[in-house]
Order: C-alpha cells, then sequence, then structure tokens
C-alpha cells in the first residue's frame, strides 16, 4: 500500500507519496497549486503540481482528465515531461514532472535580455510549437511563466490544461489577455494553430523590451493598442468575424496606419523584425507556421530540420466533445492513472529491475474504484 505524508502548503492540503520529500510551495494559481520537492527513487528534484478541485464541476474533472492524456503522449525536448501521476487518499490529483530553475516571466522581470538568448530562446519555442501543432494541440496560453528554463537555457513550454483540438469551437477562458490573439478578441467562432504563434510572437517582443508589448487594460483597450501599431483590419479579416455589433465597432474606428516595429521593439535587427511581422498579422490565414518560421533567416543558427521532429501521431481528441458527467470522468481519469503505472513498470522490467505489479481485483470490486487505485503500490 503507498504511504502518504500530508503537508499544509498556503493553506491547502498537499499530500505526496512517501517517494517525495522536502516540499516546497513554489506557486499558487487558479486551477492548482506547484510545489518543489526532491524524488528519492530518482534522485532528482521535481515539481508537484496538485489540481484543484478536480472533481467538482464536469468541466474541471475534464481539464484534468485532458492534462493527464495531453502530459502522457507528447513527448519532446521543449515540452515538460510527466514523470509520475498519482491519486492522493483525498482523491486529489497530483501531477509531477521536471523541475527547471525558473521561468521566462521570472527572468523577464530583471528587464530586456541580450538578442543571443531572445534568439536560441525563441527556436526553442518555436521546436516545441512545432510538434504541439503537428499533432492536432493548440496550447491556447502561451505567456512567459509557462516557458520553463533551467540551468543551461535549455526551455519547455509547460501548462497545458487549456489545451485544445485545431479548429475548435470557442468556449470558455483562452490566454492571458496581453498574449491573447486577435481573433480570440474578437469571438471568432474557430481558432487554430496561429494563436499560438501570435501569443509566441508577443513573448518574442517582451524578451527584447523587457516588458509586454500589448499591456492592454482589459478586452477593448487590448484590441486598441495592437491596431495602434499594426493598422485597421482588412475587409477580408473583418468579414470573418461573427457578430455584427463587433463589425460595426470595428468599421467605425478612425483610420489606422501601420507603424514599424523598429519603433515598438528595441534592439531589432532585420532578421528578427522580418519573422515578427509574419508572427504578429492581424489576419491569421497570413501569419507564418511554426514549421515555417524555424525555415526563416533568423533561425539560421540553430535551424536543423533533421532535429525538429513532429509527433508519430495525432492526438486522440474524441473525448472532448463527448457527452460525460463528472463520474464517467474520474472514473476515466483513474483508468489513466493506473494506465501510466502499468506502463512505467513495464517499461522498466526488460531491464532487469523490479517486475510490473498489476493490481487484482475481486469479481465484486470494480477496476476503476478509486480505493483500490489508492492502496496499490506502483513498482516506481
Amino acid at each position: 500500500m503507498a504511504e502518504f505524508n500530508r503537508s499544509e502548503v498556503l493553506g491547502s492540503v498537499f499530500d505526496t507519496t512517501n517517494r517525495y520529500v522536502n516540499v516546497r510551495p513554489v506557486g499558487l494559481g487558479a486551477f492548482s497549486l506547484v510545489c518543489s520537492a526532491y524524488d528519492l527513487v530518482r534522485g532528482q528534484a521535481v515539481a508537484i503540481k496538485k489540481l484543484l478541485n478536480p472533481f467538482a464541476t464536469t468541466a474541471n474533472a475534464k481539464q484534468t482528465y485532458r492534462e493527464i492524456k495531453l502530459l502522457k503522449q507528447l513527448r519532446h525536448e521543449n515540452l515538460i515531461s510527466l514523470c509520475d501521476v498519482f491519486i492522493s487518499p483525498r482523491t486529489d490529483v497530483y501531477l509531477v514532472t521536471e523541475l527547471l530553475s525558473t521561468d521566462l516571466g521570472r527572468l523577464l522581470e530583471a528587464g530586456p535580455l541580450e538578442p543571443q538568448f531572445v534568439q536560441y530562446f525563441a527556436y526553442q519555442i518555436l521546436r516545441g510549437l512545432k510538434y504541439l501543432h503537428s499533432a492536432g494541440v493548440v496550447h491556447r496560453d502561451i505567456k512567459p511563466s509557462n516557458l520553463v528554463i533551467d540551468e543551461n537555457c535549455d526551455l519547455k513550454i509547460c501548462d497545458f490544461g487549456l489545451s485544445r483540438p485545431q479548429d475548435h469551437r470557442m468556449t470558455g477562458y483562452v490566454s492571458t489577455r496581453y498574449y491573447r490573439a486577435p481573433e480570440v478578441m474578437l469571438t471568432w467562432q474557430r481558432y487554430g494553430v496561429e494563436m499560438d504563434i501570435w501569443s509566441a510572437g508577443c513573448v518574442i517582443a517582451e524578451m527584447f523590451n523587457g516588458k509586454p508589448l500589448f499591456p492592454g487594460q482589459d478586452p477593448i483597450n487590448q484590441f486598441y493598442l495592437i491596431l495602434d501599431v499594426l493598422g485597421n483590419p482588412s475587409d477580408k479579416f473583418i468579414s470573418r468575424i461573427c457578430t455584427t455589433n463587433t463589425v460595426e465597432i470595428i468599421r467605425s474606428l478612425e483610420r489606422r496606419e501601420p507603424r514599424p516595429l523598429q519603433s515598438v521593439i528595441q534592439n531589432l535587427d532585420d532578421s528578427a523584425r522580418s519573422l515578427l511581422e509574419r508572427m504578429l498579422t492581424l489576419d491569421p490565414q497570413e501569419r507564418i507556421s511554426a514549421e515555417e518560421a524555424l525555415q526563416h533567416p533568423y533561425m539560421k543558427m540553430y535551424h536543423d530540420p533533421t532535429d525538429e521532429p513532429i509527433a508519430e501521431e495525432r492526438f486522440d481528441w474524441m473525448f472532448n466533445g463527448g457527452e460525460f458527467d463528472k463520474e464517467m470522468l474520474k472514473e476515466m481519469i483513474f483508468m489513466e492513472v493506473l494506465h501510466f503505472h502499468q506502463s512505467a513498470c513495464l517499461a522498466m522490467s526488460p531491464m532487469g529491475r523490479k517486475e510490473p505489479t498489476i493490481p487484482q481485483f475481486s469479481e465484486t470490486e470494480s477496476f476503476l474504484n478509486p480505493d483500490s487505485l489508492i492502496n496499490w503500490t506502483p513498482c516506481l
């Protein structure tokens, strides 16, 4: 039976299996509490993310299931990796990932980055997005705090709780305002991977400036700040806006001409400017893709087509549109946790290490019974 250690972190109960020690708070967000810890089994520091109220609503349960599924399948050097996942006796869900020393948001608190660091981080962001988009996944919340960095300047994209399939209908919270694409603010009916490219462009500009490029005070002000730099949208762009009121407002705006990006972004050479002009385009249909961006002259120093992999298969989003209630999703989550540990055990056995310990259930005991899963001690 797995043994748990309980502590209180930032006013919240935080349960961990006894392989994790030295638990320390890192951050508290709207959807999760994150702590650092030391993993006695792997012999390394890790990040443990407690998902807050994962089964409180159907939407919460679906988001929890989605994040676990994504972290299990997506494997890339520039995406955060799932090391462990477990359910506590309180049926809270915990995700264990790599722990990197900082994030881009913290680095930018000290001001602009040197151009060579901007270039290297930009390359890694786009390399990760190329893989993510090839799997049919839109991250939807690319921002500095979701880009974690280690002491070697290796960057990884994290936090997939808001991710959705490409060409998905617009629903709910989408990206932090400063990095939100125009088509999102204008409530287009559908969106695609282009919104991540816009967000990445905003992040790259922020690395040059040391502050957000479009620091809107509210969604309307945010859109006006964008138009002040990029000028008014084209008729083609306006024709794809879904709401009549929004179209009327856009058409009533005074005429704004585009401004050179060098006037609002410092230390911008010609190649960086050229790339950002392709990323920060009002019309998503005219925006450059991650794969194309990696081939841009600005990325010449790092671009290697043999080392910029795509996903082996597209992510299966069938569950996303299904009609599932909380209990069904809860059982699906427990199954994913169980399968994760089975796979981890099987991966270890050919190396002469501990054989997989697959839980056995009686005829009257549900395969997905939470108590049964909690009492099972995985081989790791």
